[in-house]
């Protein structure tokens, strides 16, 4: 069961990394980012 475990989350993570290379994407990914960066610095 493990096993499977680790192939779906493979699979998973290489279908993010693949539309995290699309232009149109990269952009969206940067402003999640920065969103992220800037909660984590206002509970701080």
């Amino acid at each position: 069961m493990g096993m499977l475990s680790g192939l779906l989350k493979g699979a998973a993570a290489q279908k993010v990394i693949a539309a995290a290379r699309k232009p149109e994407n990269q952009a969206k990914v940067k402003g999640m980012i920065a969103d992220a960066r800037a909660k984590k610095g206002r509970k701080a």
